[in-house]
């Protein structure tokens, strides 16, 4: 019997599979909230994994005439187009200052993914049930609308911050002027 180069592939992932160690499943505690942990102006915030679709730097962006000031234009991330967003602008009116490195959250909305620009990438952050605080000053002006919770760690307050929320929001939505 001849085998082919595939034949050869399917046995040596056999094989493989065979000897594969079984990692125990690890269970997320029920009373914990697990997200990404970021800084937008003064304010430190977290979103949940599920909205949060990759983390990149910085695009090249290509304006668009005609838009809203906190739409920066249109990137491109491996062939897809987006839009990326001054998510300080929109929420503050300030504009954030871009830096080498900087690092944009991609979110899944309706139609495709958006680019938030943030000032600081903090990584994963996990908080227990009992951290939990209120939000306070976190959710004063525009951020009240995203935020309706927050937790307390070494001195630091994060604002729960919903980016699906603010994908369903018309004003941001709505990109022309």
């Amino acid at each position: 019997m001849i085998r082919t180069p595939f034949d050869t592939l399917a046995e040596y992932e056999r094989r493989s599979l065979a000897h594969a160690v079984v990692q125990p499943a690890r269970e997320i505690a029920q009373d914990q909230y697990r997200g990404v942990g970021y800084r937008v102006g003064k304010r430190r915030l977290i979103s949940n994994f599920g909205e949060v679709v990759e983390i990149v730097q910085m695009p090249p962006v290509t304006p668009v005439p005609g838009a809203q000031p906190w739409l920066l234009g249109i990137g491109n991330l491996r062939g897809n187009l987006f839009p990326v967003v001054d998510l300080k602008q929109f929420l503050e009116g300030e504009r954030t200052v871009l830096h080498e490195g900087q690092r944009v959250l991609v979110m899944r909305q309706a139609g495709g993914d958006v680019a938030l620009t943030i000032d600081e990438l903090y990584g994963q952050r996990s908080f227990h049930e009992s951290q939990q605080v209120e939000p306070g000053e976190l959710a004063d002006g525009r951020y009240g609308h995203f935020i309706d919770r927050a937790f307390a760690s070494d001195d630091q307050r994060w604002g729960v911050f919903a980016l699906g929320l603010l994908a369903r929001t018309p004003e941001f939505r709505q990109t022309a002027l």
